[in-house]
C-alpha cells in the first residue's frame, strides 16, 4: 500500500489529480493539506471538500494550511481556473468548512510523516509554502519522507505567469527555493514545459468526460472554463502545449502512483532564482555542476501517454 499526503491549491487540475489518486488501487491517502495558490485558501478548502464529496471520500482529513506566501505578493489563477478555482461552477449543496480537520496543515503533515517514517510520498501540486514551513518547524522532516513529487518550475525558462516563471514557483518563490535547497529525499519534478509537451488530445478529453458517471459530470462542469481557455489560439501559442489539454498537476500525481509512467528523465541539481527582474521564480538547472550541490532531483522528460490516459479514465469511473 502506497501512502500519500497531497498538498494542493485546489483548482481544476488539482481536482483531477486528487480524483486520480482516489481511484488508484493500492494507494492510501493519509490526508490532504491545503495552501493558497490557484484561488484564495478559503476556496481551496471548499473545493477540496467538494472533490471528496463527489468521490464519497469525505473520510479523508483535509487541513487548513498557509493562506499567503512567505514573502512574495499574493496572486491567483482566477482567469484560468475561475474565481472560485473550479470553473465558477458553484454547488449549493457543497460540504461546509465544519468538516475540516482542526489541526494545522503543516503540523499535521509533520505528524503523519513522523508516524510513518520512510513510507510517505508527498505530492505537491501548488505553491510550496506548507512544505517550506514544515522544514523550518521540523528540520529533519524531509529525511523521513519516502519521496517528494512536485508540479512546478521550468527547464527552458518558459514562463506561464512571468516571462521566465511557472505559476507555483512564482506564487511563492522563497518557498520553492527553500524546498529545493533543503529537501534531500528522492525528489521528482513535473515541470511546466514537460506537461505542455505531454498534453492530452482533445479527442481523448471528449471521450474522458463523456463517461456516464457522476464523477465525469462533475469534471465536465468544473473543466469547461479552463478547457475553453486552453482551446483558444492565444493560449496554445503561449503555453507551447500544441493541440491539446494540459492537466499540469496530474503528471506529478501519475508519477507518484506509478513511476513506470515516466519513460525518460534526468538527474540534475536545481535551485530557484530569487532576485532577477525577469527571472525571479525561474528554476535554475545546474548542468555544469557549478552549484556543487550533493542532492540532485529527477526531472521528468517523457511520459507513457497511454498509461497516463488509463489513470485519468479510471478517475472518473
Amino acid at each position: 500500500m502506497s501512502k500519500l499526503i497531497i498538498d494542493v491549491d485546489t483548482g481544476v487540475d488539482d481536482a483531477q489529480a486528487i480524483m486520480m489518486a482516489l481511484a488508484a488501487p493500492g494507494v492510501e491517502i493519509l490526508g490532504i493539506t491545503c495552501c493558497h495558490g490557484n484561488t484564495p485558501l478559503q476556496n481551496v478548502l471548499k473545493n477540496t471538500l467538494r472533490v471528496l464529496k463527489v468521490c464519497n471520500r469525505l473520510d479523508i482529513p483535509v487541513y487548513r494550511g498557509c493562506g499567503e506566501p512567505l514573502l512574495a505578493c499574493k496572486r491567483n489563477a482566477g482567469d484560468y481556473h475561475g474565481k472560485d478555482g473550479l470553473g465558477d461552477s458553484p454547488d449549493p449543496d457543497a460540504p461546509g468548512l465544519d468538516l475540516l480537520n482542526g489541526r494545522n496543515a503543516v503540523k499535521a503533515m509533520i505528524k503523519m510523516v513522523k508516524e510513518n517514517p520512510g513510507e510517505v510520498t508527498l505530492v505537491a501540486t501548488g505553491p510550496l509554502t506548507n512544505l517550506a514551513v514544515a522544514v523550518q518547524l521540523a528540520p529533519n522532516f524531509h529525511e523521513k519522507l519516502k519521496a517528494l513529487y512536485i508540479m512546478g518550475g521550468n527547464t527552458e525558462s518558459r514562463g506561464n505567469t512571468s516571462v521566465c516563471g511557472e505559476f507555483n514557483f512564482v506564487a511563492d518563490t522563497e518557498a520553492a527555493y527553500i524546498v529545493l535547497d533543503r529537501y534531500t529525499c528522492p525528489t521528482y519534478i513535473a515541470t511546466w514545459e514537460f506537461s505542455c509537451r505531454s498534453s492530452l488530445p482533445w479527442s481523448f478529453c471528449d471521450t474522458w468526460l463523456a463517461q456516464d458517471t457522476e464523477k465525469a459530470a462533475f469534471m465536465k462542469k468544473i473543466s469547461n472554463l479552463s478547457m475553453m481557455r486552453a482551446r483558444s489560439a492565444d493560449y496554445q501559442k503561449e503555453s507551447t502545449a500544441g493541440k491539446g489539454f494540459n492537466s499540469c498537476d496530474t503528471y506529478a500525481m501519475a508519477a507518484a502512483i506509478d513511476n513506470t509512467i515516466i519513460t525518460e528523465s534526468e538527474e540534475v541539481a536545481v535551485t530557484v532564482e530569487l532576485e532577477g527582474t525577469h527571472t525571479r521564480g525561474m528554476m535554475v538547472v545546474d548542468y555544469m555542476e557549478m552549484l556543487k550541490k550533493k542532492h540532485k532531483v529527477t526531472i521528468m522528460k517523457t511520459v507513457d501517454l497511454e498509461k497516463f490516459k488509463n489513470l485519468l479514465m479510471n478517475a472518473l469511473k
